[in-house]
């Protein structure tokens, strides 16, 4: 099954084979061990990160309740009346959900899932890239998708991949996702990435955006044992990319986790990139809230001071 979707879940598998998800994640670590297959949280891959991408259907049973917190944490950072790009994705696709919601935002996107998710907001305008679709991701892909971002600037992309470290930065396996990737970059002044701990130190094909030019990194809460995404962090954070913890990884099986138990946590960074644009949007660096981190008090006596 591996070998013919790309990907594949361990509830699918269990179903599959009549058995329960126990037994199927005790063989799934058997044929790791063999080198037949590598595991990722929720099921299982080919081995080696420099394989195919995974389609639709398989990536959207993967990691479910951390794309849903990432998506409710991501969501904080878009204000009213702005313009983003938004790339092609499970990740993507659960933000433009949530982003529905925001009046007066134009969303640009080469995602025909991120549309649809946001066609029938009242107050949200989609603009699609031209392009040819790639039937996978039902995303648009080639030269016709790149031309029509060509003069296009918005304040922020939101983009996620395959995978991400602190090395290469985010990647893909596809040459053409990747290519209309780095379009996207090129119009925002900002780059958010979201991605979930099971991507933190993958390293796949083609590179789509540089560590150097991750303004922010949304992730979620990795497991304790899990050292080498731990390690990803740390080393993100060190080359100067902010970085929001998304905490509580929901009810096991997938189910999404409220936005009311939500927390975040933000590793500190050692000071300003040299490369780092301007930021024009709400920082990162408060635990408490996405929004302005002054408080209310602190406010009023700066006002108070300037008219004396």
């Amino acid at each position: 099954m591996v070998r013919a979707n790309g990907a594949v879940s361990l509830r699918e598998l269990a179903r599959v084979v009549q058995t329960s998800e126990v037994t199927v994640r005790r063989d799934v670590r058997a044929l790791e061990a063999e080198g037949l297959l590598d595991r990722r949280h929720g099921g299982a891959v080919l081995p080696g990160g420099f394989t195919r991408e995974s389609g639709f259907p398989q990536k959207s049973h993967l990691a479910t309740a951390e794309k849903t917190a990432i998506a409710d944490l991501a969501a904080g950072l878009v204000e009213e009346g702005e313009a983003i790009v938004v790339g092609a994705g499970t990740t993507t696709q659960e933000l433009a959900r949530r982003l529905a919601r925001v009046p007066g935002l134009t969303v640009v996107t080469n995602s025909l899932l991120v549309a649809q998710a946001l066609a029938h907001a009242n107050r949200v305008e989609v603009v699609m890239t031209g392009g040819t679709l790639r039937g996978s991701n039902y995303a648009l892909v080639g030269s016709g998708a790149e031309q029509s971002l060509q003069g296009l600037r918005v304040s922020r992309a939101f983009l996620s991949g395959s995978g991400l470290t602190a090395e290469r930065g985010l990647s893909t396996s596809n040459m053409l996702s990747a290519s209309v990737d780095r379009a996207l970059v090129q119009a925002a002044a900002e780059v958010v990435v979201l991605a979930d701990h099971t991507k933190l130190g993958t390293d796949t094909m083609f590179q789509t955006v540089p560590t150097d030019l991750i303004t922010r990194l949304v992730t979620d809460e990795p497991p304790a044992h899990d050292d080498r995404a731990a390690t990803e962090l740390q080393a993100l954070a060190d080359q100067g990319v902010q970085i929001a913890v998304a905490g509580g990884s929901g009810a096991p099986g997938g189910d999404q986790v409220p936005a009311r138990q939500q927390q975040r946590r933000d590793v500190p960074v050692p000071g300003p990139r040299r490369s780092q644009l301007p930021s024009t949007g709400p920082s990162l660096r408060t635990a408490t809230a996405l929004g302005d981190p002054t408080p209310a008090a602190e406010r009023a006596r700066v006002a108070d001071l300037r008219r004396r």
